[in-house]
């Protein structure tokens, strides 16, 4: 998604905090404040009808009164006040300062979960990330407070519990760097869910799919390993059968993955449907070589969460055969997709890279994508999906003039073609080298361009003069 972008924008877009009187626990009795002028300071910050005039008046009465009776109870109505407001910040003090009162208050918990997994999704700052993780695990570890009845402290859990795992499972995917964590918790919390059409658990259905393919990535690479001792030690049948299994889990990862994108797609609202299309078809056809049959999982994806055990996807040839195949099959190759070439280029066989290099070095191109960094002289831009989930560049453009600073796209921005709405950003093949598969990304292309030039607009049309007939021009477009 963004990877991480789509699917944080999507989550943020359509979570909601859980009800705070589910999570509010009841106090056990009454608690009365003996001084006056406490009682009186109380009763006035409490009686304010205006939200910022509370919150103000709240803190002012804890701070003349730290050590109060109502301390607890004054930061509960505290952090509610400015979640009314809009305020996440406060909020999250307030829910940290609830915590040092009562370490296992479950209402402040999910509270600084809630607000540190937004941040940790926009940011992916690893501190942020860890603390939200800790918060999260201190969460399903909190003890049922004393004279809670049962059926209270179940309503509380089964509200909170589902976002608790989904918090490990994002810091595992963009902090710990543990695909196979993030694919663990998030199937746990959507388990604990009734319903997985909507909200969360349609956010992170689509969520698991990414990690399932990230987690397919380490099996892929875990299997190129164990394919390597197997040659390196031919013969050996119990590195063969490891050598098998390790093919299989990676297989089954893209299986997974496949059907989940096609979940998430059959209950997204109309206007995410077409990028999470995009996803499903990428990754289907990268499997599978094709979109024949994506209609018929399609159909039994609405149907169920996960895949029953009889599902499967039969794999298509080897990349370097499809590549060929694509070649073969393609009249004109300068007609093919940008991403169809830096697929040539970075799986295709030396021969078949070679050829496609020699029609296209030299020549110009629209560069459509993310962008992954910028500067006034040079623009990095994820085109494939791949390098789009994976947050790298495979494309390099190296600018014939320097922008201006209010030029500069900004990072995770996106590059059109002109007629699109742009900005465009073009350039000329220069050169290009190919990136090994990891256990982190997909083989790929780094592919170089130079003169590259950034269009806001279309230039305005040339009307010639009453009876001038404009010369023959010899233009000849870009190769894309």
């Amino acid at each position: 998604m963004k990877k991480f972008v789509f699917a944080s924008v999507m989550a943020l877009a359509s979570l909601s905090l859980v009800p705070a009187h589910t999570l509010r626990a009841q106090d056990s009795g009454a608690i009365s404040i003996k001084d006056p002028a406490e009682y009186n300071a109380y009763q006035m910050a409490n009686s304010q009808t205006d939200p910022k005039a509370k919150a103000a008046a709240m803190e002012d009465f804890l701070t003349k009164y730290p050590q109060t009776v109502l301390k607890k109870a004054v930061l509960g109505d505290l952090l509610r006040t400015y979640q009314g407001l809009g305020q996440p910040d406060q909020a999250l003090g307030a829910a940290t300062r609830i915590l040092q009162v009562e370490p296992d208050n479950l209402e402040a918990i999910y509270t600084s979960v809630f607000i540190k997994k937004g941040q940790c999704a926009k940011t992916s700052d690893q501190q942020t990330c860890d603390d939200m993780a800790a918060l999260a695990q201190k969460g399903l570890n909190a003890q049922k407070p004393a004279g809670l009845p049962d059926d209270q402290w179940k309503a509380q859990t089964d509200a909170v519990y589902p976002p608790f795992h989904s918090a490990l499972a994002l810091a595992d995917l963009v902090s710990k760097k543990d695909p196979a964590g993030a694919v663990e918790e998030y199937r746990k919390e959507l388990g604990m869910y009734a319903d997985t059409t909507k909200g969360a658990g349609l956010v992170d259905t689509l969520q698991l799919a990414t990690a399932e393919e990230k987690l397919q990535l380490a099996d892929a690479q875990a299997a190129r390993d164990a394919d390597a001792k197997v040659k390196a030690t031919p013969g050996d049948a119990t590195l063969t059968a490891a050598a098998k299994a390790a093919a299989d889990k990676a297989a089954q990862d893209n299986i997974q993955a496949i059907w989940l994108f096609a979940r998430a797609w059959n209950f997204a609202p109309p206007s995410f449907k077409p990028q999470i299309e995009q996803q499903l078809e990428y990754y289907y056809k990268k499997y599978h070589g094709d979109v024949t049959g994506l209609d018929a999982v399609k159909s039994q994806a609405a149907g169920t969460l996960f895949p029953p055990a009889s599902f499967t996807v039969t794999p298509a040839k080897t990349q370097e055969e499809l590549i060929h195949d694509l070649l073969a099959s393609t009249t004109d190759w300068n007609t093919l997709a940008l991403s169809d070439k830096e697929t040539v280029l970075s799986g295709g066989s030396k021969e078949d890279a070679d050829k496609l290099w020699t029609l296209l070095q030299g020549k110009d191109t629209p560069v459509p994508g993310t962008v992954i960094e910028s500067n006034a002289n040079q623009i990095k831009v994820a085109v494939t999906q791949d390098a789009k989930d994976a947050k790298t560049p495979d494309f390099i453009v190296n600018l014939k003039e320097p922008l201006a600073e209010k030029e500069i796209p900004a990072v995770g921005s996106e590059l059109k073609l002109l007629k699109d709405g742009g900005p465009e950003l073009d350039g000329t093949y220069d050169t290009y080298s190919k990136i090994p598969a990891s256990a982190e990304a997909a083989a790929s292309a780094q592919i170089v361009l130079k003169d590259g030039m950034l269009q806001t607009k279309k230039a305005p049309a040339h009307k010639p003069a009453p009876g001038h007939r404009p010369a023959a021009s010899a233009h000849k477009a870009p190769a894309q």
